[in-house]
């Protein structure tokens, strides 16, 4: 209707620019693509200059260049090809391509209407969004001579900021940008005409780049810094940083000092004052006899002084109307520092422990006691960790009902502290010291606890947390303790207590992460996907929790699902683009300037992050793993994707790990936790195998490029730029393939063990152990050989022939093995325990992407026989003779096929074995004879046990669907 309405306007009045971009916004809407672009190509041509059409050609641009699920991987190689590189004047092509047609539109209505404030500010938008800092400096003086206001004029400031930020050349940023913004601020300051505080931020923001701290500091403390209004503090913090920065460690400490007399519960201020104390002993700094200490007052030198000021501060907490943590958690600070510099002994502060349990009795109902108490713990001598506990117990007011009962908590605050002793306990390795049976017990004793504590949550929504939810979560890491120490039935106590909890508590995040990762580890991903999209991750968490999902999905067989996560996750790295270029252009509008560079760092960081090329990549190969030879042909997939085997587009030496790796509640020892050391292993780790990823796709890529000519014999350096040099760089990259090998064998000799709650290992040891690894890389081989094969033709290539069908036998024998590493029951009943073997599963995946590779690999093999075959054919009936010879290629090659297909029929068949005992299981009653059960757990345990085989028969058979498409593939190859 909208298109027809248009039309009869079009008729009346056929130049109405506006009626023709609306018409064209109809075409686009019901798919009319072409057309609509060449209405819009019309009348861009025609350089409008009324706001409608120019609103609503901008309104078109942005539709038709939005990523359709139509053209998902066209526009997603663009993204590969369009990194956002410093200057940000690339990115997400799409995004671009829009921004760059907006950029004409309005530089043309700019040109007809010159004196249009409105055509200006749109116009240095558009250049904002494509990052043209130099135009955008332009633009903003032109804008600012129409209108001379403000802002404009600071927009072209920011703009020459820009150009230093992104500028190759550090001392041409140094030298002619940040000092002509320097000079452009500083006319502004001359005439008097600074108004905003966004301006005074900004000429801040000028000196610091350049280093010119004092100056800086004297813009802060100045008339200037007046203005400094909208954010606390804020001229404090920013005189505390340039003190800093000139290591004026006398106002540091005295304005610290004055900012903790006005509040002393600012944690922040007490590390500065402690920090500049010890500065300025150090340094052996005396006060001049006669001036003032400092330019910011009194001026605290000596330890006696600190000491004194601490205890002041903890008088004067006493006399507050609220209690105060900071001053208690100060002296615990200053204690610290102390002992560190071995002189703790002198000034008397108290004990350590003491302290700590005069905190405790302060503030131990409050659930932020035990994060405040872990910074401190080490200061206790591990021989007073029980006595320590059994303190703090004895002042909880608990309750029992009868003779050997649990003492219980009358009410939260009770609940409260005692759910900090217990996690205090946890922090220092007591429960780590039990046997087993003590663990059941505390396990027992734990759970009977958060059962008690729910009377205390029944009036909560179901938005909020019971209170005493961390009981059963550290019921839960006592009993993955006891798994990892070879009990198998407490992994499944462990889902049946978390299931429980969750029933309780529906919003409990930490829950819900923890059933990922066991169910994970146990290899059921059916329950996952359910679990993470109630966790509703939000923006950035697709890339910081992200990988618990994708790292799991395609890997225990749930393709469909797989392919949905990953779809997740691409489309917030795509929106991201586009995304960050609205915040900059609102940063621009609202005079937030020191955000510019921060949004631009931020979706830099987005571009080179490690789980983005890892899900970019494994979509790509589960997109061929599903489709290629099966619905479309590989040459077809791998067009449609845009995949070129001589383009490396991850930036290694730029990948970003932003995992966050300690999402996962812990109350582990130091010993124990994740440490640095951990997390850097598991980099390389995923470094290396995403390279070995990588480096297969790109060579499966790089098979149609190899399709069968006709050439004369070693004409192979002849065709340069051509069918040679695609033979060349498939070998290269093989060699590359190796080398990625061979590291990733050496690192898998290190053993590591990471933490129970750490970063997840990858897919690299069983690729290696079950042999899809040297299978692949035969297959890549195999193409080499087939390649020499085509071009110096079938005489005088015995050697070569052999070699190929010594290959195919070799493969074939590898197939088999790895076959045999997938055999077994996922689900082993012994004795009423229930024992998972998830490592089949997975093995199993890596068989038919190894029988997929074999199956392109045996494609090209067809393509190149094949003429060969037809030719020989011809010969024979040319020369009418009954008894040629034909080659043993083609036999070895039809031997091989055959046994193809019988290897893939006997895993199909497994499969269905898989699949009968699978259900045989599931219609039984299955219950565990585990003393760990309770009554009440027995619904949660049923449920749990019925989670994890049905996943278990999801992933056989969508690996058994696609096994037997592959099947089909294999039956076609003739020769």
């Amino acid at each position: 209707m909208a298109i027809q309405q248009a039309d009869k306007l079009l008729k009346k009045h056929k130049d109405l620019h506006c009626a023709k971009v609306l018409k064209a916004i109809g075409l686009q809407r019901t798919g009319k693509q072409d057309e609509a672009y060449a209405l819009a190509q019309e009348v861009a041509a025609l350089e409008p200059t009324d706001d409608n059409s120019l609103q609503a050609l901008t309104i078109l641009y942005r539709e038709m260049h939005r990523p359709s699920c139509g053209s998902w991987w066209w526009w997603q190689r663009l993204l590969l090809n369009c990194w956002s590189d410093d200057n940000g004047a690339k990115g997400l092509l799409w995004e671009w391509i829009f921004a760059e047609l907006v950029t004409k539109l309005y530089e043309a209505a700019v040109k007809k209407v010159p004196n249009s404030e409105e055509y200006h500010s749109h116009l240095f938008m558009a250049y904002a969004r494509v990052g043209e800092y130099k135009k955008m400096q332009q633009a903003g003086m032109a804008l600012y001579k129409i209108v001379p206001k403000n802002p404009y004029y600071f927009w072209s400031v920011m703009s020459l900021i820009m150009q230093s930020i992104s500028a190759q050349d550090e001392n041409l940023s140094k030298t002619m940008f940040l000092p002509l913004a320097e000079r452009m601020v500083e006319k502004m300051v001359k005439e008097d005409k600074i108004e905003a505080e966004a301006e005074v931020e900004l000429y801040y923001m000028i000196l610091e780049r350049l280093e010119k701290y004092k100056e800086a500091l004297d813009v802060v403390r100045g008339k200037l810094g007046e203005k400094l209004t909208s954010e606390l503090q804020s001229r404090e913090n920013k005189c505390m940083a340039m003190y800093k920065k000139l290591c004026r460690w006398p106002e540091c400490n005295a304005l610290s000092r004055r900012l903790l007399l006005k509040n002393s519960d600012d944690w922040q201020f007490y590390i500065t004052y402690f920090d500049s104390v010890f500065q300025l002993i150090d340094e052996s700094w005396t006060p001049p006899p006669e001036d003032e200490h400092s330019l910011e007052g009194e001026v605290h030198y000596s330890i006696e002084q600190a000491v004194k000021f601490i205890e002041e501060r903890i008088t004067e907490e006493s006399k507050s109307s609220r209690p105060l943590r900071g001053p208690y958690l100060a002296k615990l600070e200053l204690i610290r520092r102390l002992r560190y510099r071995g002189c703790n002994d002198e000034y008397k502060l108290g004990d350590p422990e003491e302290l700590m349990f005069q905190y405790f009795k302060k503030f131990g109902d409050k659930p932020c006691c035990f994060t405040d108490l872990k910074v401190f713990v080490d200061l206790l001598p591990s021989s007073q960790y029980t006595k320590f506990i059994s303190q703090l117990l004895e002042v909880i007011p608990l309750s029992a009902t009868a003779e050997n009962e649990i003492a219980l908590p009358a009410d939260i605050k009770a609940l409260q502290q005692h759910l900090c002793v217990v996690q205090l306990s946890r922090l220092l390795g007591i429960y780590h010291a039990m046997d087993k049976k003590q663990k059941l017990t505390v396990v027992r004793e734990l759970m009977l606890r958060y059962r008690h504590g729910l009377e205390f949550g029944k009036s909560c929504l179901k938005t909020e947390l019971q209170f005493s939810d961390y009981y059963c979560l550290l019921a839960v890491h006592l009993l993955l303790d006891l798994w990892l120490e070879g009990e198998e039935t407490a992994v499944w106590q462990c889902l049946t207590l978390l299931e429980e909890g969750l029933s309780h508590s529906p919003s409990n995040a930490q829950f819900k992460l923890l059933l990922i990762r066991i169910y994970c580890r146990l290899g059921a991903f059916e329950p996952v996907a359910e679990l993470y999209s109630s966790l509703d991750a939000k923006h950035i968490q697709h890339d910081t929790i992200g990988y618990l999902l994708t790292r799991y999905a395609e890997s225990l067989g749930h393709y469909a699902a797989a392919s949905q996560s990953c779809n997740f996750a691409l489309r917030f790295f795509h929106s991201n683009q586009k995304d960050t270029s609205e915040y900059i252009i609102q940063a621009y509008k609202y005079g937030a300037f020191e955000k510019i560079p921060e949004f631009i760092a931020f979706r830099n960081r987005l571009n080179s992050s490690l789980h983005f090329a890892q899900v970019r990549t494994e979509r790509m190969l589960l997109d061929l793993l599903l489709e290629a030879n099966i619905s479309t042909s590989l040459e077809e997939s791998i067009k449609s994707m845009s995949l070129s085997p001589e383009e490396d587009d991850i930036p290694w030496k730029d990948l970003r790990d932003n995992r966050d790796l300690t999402v996962l509640f812990n109350w582990d020892p130091k010993d124990r936790d994740i440490s640095e050391e951990h997390r850097k292993l598991s980099l390389e780790e995923e470094t290396m195998w995403l390279r070995i990823r990588s480096l297969t796709l790109r060579l499966v890529s790089g098979l149609p490029t190899l399709s069968h000519t006709i050439q004369p014999k070693n004409s192979e350096k002849t065709a340069e730029n051509g069918v040679s040099s695609k033979i060349d760089t498939i070998r290269s990259l093989l060699q590359q393939l190796e080398a990625a090998v061979d590291s990733g064998k050496k690192f898998l000799e290190q053993k590591i063990q990471y933490p129970v709650l750490g970063p997840p290992p990858t897919r690299m040891a069983g690729f290696f152990s079950n042999g899809s690894c040297q299978c692949q890389t035969s297959l890549f081989y195999l193409v080499s050989d087939i390649y020499e094969l085509d071009t110096n033709g079938l005489e005088d290539s015995a050697e070569i022939q052999e070699r190929i069908g010594n290959s195919f036998k070799s493969l074939v024998e590898r197939l088999t093995d790895l076959f045999n590493k997938c055999k077994g029951d996922l689900i082993e009943v012994r004795d009423g325990t229930l024992k998972t073997h998830p490592n089949l599963l997975e093995n199993l995946v890596f068989f038919v992407e190894t029988i997929s590779i074999a199956l392109w690999v045996s494609s090209y093999c067809d393509n190149v026989l094949r003429p060969f075959k037809s030719n020989l054919q011809k010969k024979k009936k040319k020369k009418k003779e009954s008894s040629v010879a034909m080659p043993p290629v083609f036999t070895h090659f039809l031997d091989y096929v055959a046994e193809l297909q019988t290897l893939t029929s006997n895993v199909i068949d497994h499969i269905k074995g898989l699949e009968i005992i699978l259900t045989a299981l599931k219609l039984e009653e299955l219950s565990l004879k585990d003393t760990l059960l309770l009554q009440e757990e027995k619904k949660f345990t049923k449920t749990v046990q019925g989670k994890v085989q049905s996943s278990y028969h999801h992933s056989v058979q969508e690996i058994g669907e696609l096994l037997k498409k592959r099947l089909d593939t294999i039956k076609k190859l003739k020769i």
